[in-house]
């Protein structure tokens, strides 16, 4: 899983509540390094904050299934900001700030195909 988070505190306790929940995480601080360290088949989520400098992390989503011809990539938008009030597929929307069980909940949601 890739996580993109501009604060380093938050990117760090989501990186190490991934891994508690025994996923693989790496995470980057922007969108743009995103862009560069996102390979075909080596992520099988994006967990990107939705207010990031520069380029959105919407944008980035969109970006990312463009460059690598992706049918479908299943995204986690972290966010204080409120959910859109039309789902955005393959995507769960978590408000910030979560709980361990929260983000739990959210993977479980990119897996099964269901919208939150």
């Amino acid at each position: 899983m890739l996580v993109v988070e501009d604060d380093a505190d938050t990117l760090a306790a989501t990186v190490e509540m991934l891994q508690l929940l025994g996923h693989w995480a790496t995470g980057v601080r922007s969108a743009e390094s995103a862009k560069d360290r996102f390979y075909d088949k080596a992520f099988d989520v994006l967990m990107t904050d939705v207010g990031l400098p520069a380029l959105s992390g919407l944008d980035l989503a969109d970006i990312l299934r463009t460059r690598h011809r992706l049918d479908k990539l299943d995204v986690i938008f972290a966010t204080g900001r409120p959910a859109p009030s039309t789902p955005i597929p393959n995507a769960v929307w978590l408000q910030k700030p979560f709980s361990v069980e929260q983000l739990e909940a959210a993977l479980a949601r990119t897996r099964s195909g269901l919208p939150a």
